[in-house]
């Protein structure tokens, strides 16, 4: 892991946001216009079921139910193969590939609460954003050891807000070390981002502080690595018994 860390980091180092904590990299136009079309299309051809329905936004989960005891593994679709093979080539899962992939569906006025991703995962996650931009906030790391907070506790953690990203369509978000283990991050359910000093990453976007970008169907393809995955024999084994 600390080789894995350093390899990237030495890479990628243009790409870091060198004003909030170790380490997030913040990579715009990470795929093409075209690539951006042809997996958002595809996100919408999937069967009606596959869509799992949530208080604030919808999901797909591809690839398997991450769980502790192990991942009943499933192949990733054909049309998600080509962009974690992209994210996979920067070399920020070291020599492993992606096995997971979390897609997020987010309308306008809807949100994620502050969270972090758990242990489950390779400690790196990466998001590649389609169609429409959001602001994406980070919190200092808390006490208990729930992975998303409830309603109540919401407004204590968003006076701990640390600093926000802005994530353009086609952009690739990574998270790794501290910020993955002990951070949190959330998106505030609303329709419109209004990008000030808080947003700690506008010298690589499109857009000046004071903007005002009014927020659209947002996907979002959260891409991990699930290191526990049951084999075969294992699997065989459980059925037997």
């Amino acid at each position: 892991r600390v080789k894995d860390d350093a390899f990237f980091a030495a890479r990628h180092a243009f790409f870091c946001i060198l004003q909030l904590p170790d380490s997030v990299y913040y990579v715009p136009d990470f795929i093409t216009m075209v690539e951006e079309k042809y997996v958002y299309d595809k996100v919408y051809d999937a069967p009606k079921p596959k869509w799992v329905q949530l208080a604030h936004r919808r999901l797909q989960n591809w690839g398997g139910l991450p769980h502790p005891k192990g991942m009943v593994p499933e192949p990733l679709p054909q049309w998600l193969k080509g962009i974690c093979a992209k994210v996979a080539s920067l070399g920020v899962f070291g020599e492993k590939l992606p096995n997971h992939v979390l897609v997020n569906e987010y309308k306008p006025g809807e949100g994620i609460l502050p969270h972090e991703d758990g242990p489950l995962y390779y400690p790196v996650v990466t998001n590649v954003t389609l169609n429409s931009s959001t602001v994406i906030d980070f919190y200092t790391p808390r006490k208990d050891t729930t992975s998303e907070l409830s309603e109540d506790m919401e407004g204590v953690v968003k006076n701990s807000r640390i600093g926000s990203l802005l994530l353009e369509p086609r952009s690739l978000l990574i998270t790794s070390g501290a910020m993955y283990t002990e951070y949190l991050h959330g998106i505030e359910p609303r329709t419109e981002d209004v990008i000030d000093d808080t947003v700690k990453n506008t010298g690589a976007c499109s857009v000046q502080q004071g903007a005002v970008l009014q927020r659209g169907t947002r996907v979002s393809l959260t891409i991990r690595v699930v290191p526990k995955v049951l084999r075969a024999n294992v699997l065989q084994a459980l059925f037997k018994k």
